[in-house]
């Protein structure tokens, strides 16, 4: 009973906090179905919401008609059971992010034409439904499951949250609980942006690849210069807050092809706030001789991802036909960037605007051909990747060690401070 209590306690806790961000909630513990029902669903096997997806879609594309609308729909909610997990969620990722393609009538020639349906206004987050609902009971083939917490934006549900009582271990919400969830209601997942862990004292968030030691915490919210804070309240106020999460979805997730396959990589804290404040200078360059400054990471701390987080959002957000430009002054910092490429001084890369990551980048091998990369036209943006002098003696564990930087830099997170890192 003790369990029980606090456990719900911290899921009361969750719900409220969602509430101040923008949140409508709903309990569905006695949800009823049918198109009239609590949520809409027909079946407990439904985990897309389409009654509140096709209103979104209709609101947001006034253009496309009803027919339209409908081939949107069932192109986001058709089953794809017969892809791996990941591939249905890059999938669906890549639809949200450019829209959904339909073909709608043109008058014009009397035939048709292909119309991509919008499926979240990415610049106006209050134009999009969020929707946290608690208890929902989702059924696969064989098995039923009552997941805590699913955040839903327009009908679909990006968020997962598992929570425990405080006084229980919170790998446990990822051992027991998460593990099982990814296996026997798998689909849930397919449109899945981010998996929350919390007790309610400490909280962590992963993609839905991520293994347990990628999980991380969110200490920070809006500014590099807050104090550390770990919980679940500060979590949620910088991932689900809807812009923050609307950013994260659309411009801090990459699929990262390994050997291994497909990872979905979410960014860390440091690399959504490092460059954010990466962009605010991109759009003040003019005033700093064209520099955006030093973004310092320590080693193992995502600088090669950063730099692509920071492509992506430049080419969805900035206007400009734009390249981008990687130097690096040691072998061993090309093998980070991209596995294979060592031996390379100066390189450059095309950044997906869906966010794969596949092709090697274009080799080469002195600072002077990078002349040959420039085209009439083309806004070229430029990363000189070094090595601090503590790593190029020798010193491995350099950048993890916190004596070996000046107090006032808390490690590991990035600091946009003079001085050592990456120069952009």
């Amino acid at each position: 009973m003790r369990d029980y209590s606090e456990a719900r306690l911290v899921e009361e806790t969750c719900l409220t906090i969602l509430r101040e961000l923008g949140w409508q909630t709903l309990d569905a513990t006695h949800e009823v179905l049918g198109q009239e029902g609590t949520l809409g669903r027909e079946s407990q096997r439904e985990v897309v919401l389409t009654r509140d997806l096709r209103s979104a879609l209709v609101r947001l594309n006034p253009g496309v008609p009803r027919a339209g609308i409908e081939q949107a729909v069932e192109v986001l909610t058709q089953d794809r059971s017969a892809l791996s997990a990941v591939a249905a969620n890059q999938d669906l990722h890549r639809l949200m992010l450019d829209g959904v393609p339909v073909l709608i009538p043109d008058e014009e020639s009397g035939g048709e034409k292909t119309e991509r349906v919008r499926v979240f206004d990415w610049d106006q987050p209050q134009n999009n439904a969020f929707l946290a609902v608690q208890q929902l009971t989702v059924k696969s083939d064989l098995y039923t499951r009552r997941p805590d917490v699913i955040g839903f934006v327009n009908g679909l549900p990006l968020v997962f949250i598992e929570l425990k009582s405080s006084h229980r271990r919170l790998k446990n919400a990822y051992r027991d609980n998460l593990r099982d969830y990814r296996h026997t209601i798998g689909h849930l997942f397919h449109p899945n942006a981010v998996q929350v862990l919390s007790n309610g004292t400490d909280a962590v968030v992963g993609s839905m690849t991520a293994g347990w030691e990628h999980f991380a915490e969110w200490v920070r919210v809006e500014s590099e210069d807050e104090p550390r804070r770990v919980g679940l309240g500060t979590l949620l106020r910088g991932v689900c807050a809807p812009a923050r999460l609307l950013d994260l979805v659309e411009n801090f997730t990459v699929f990262l092809e390994t050997q291994g396959g497909v990872a979905k990589i979410l960014a860390k804290n440091h690399q959504v706030l490092g460059v954010n404040n990466a962009l605010r200078a991109l759009g003040e360059a003019g005033q700093n001789r064209g520099r955006l400054g030093v973004f310092w990471h320590t080693q193992g701390s995502g600088k090669s991802l950063s730099m692509v987080f920071f492509s992506r959002k430049v080419l969805r957000k900035v206007p400009g036909n734009w390249s981008f430009l990687v130097v690096t002054d040691r072998d061993e910092l090309d093998q980070p960037a991209y596995a294979g490429q060592s031996g390379t001084r100066c390189w450059s890369y095309p950044a997906s605007r869906n966010g794969v990551i596949r092709h090697p980048p274009s080799q080469r091998t002195s600072c002077p051909h990078y002349e040959r990369l420039t085209v009439s036209g083309v806004n070229f943006l430029l990363f000189f990747l070094r090595l601090s002098p503590e790593v190029r003696s020798g010193r491995r564990d350099a950048g993890r060690d916190p004596r070996s930087r000046p107090p006032a830099w808390d490690l590991p997170d990035s600091r946009a401070r003079p001085g050592s890192g990456t120069d952009w």
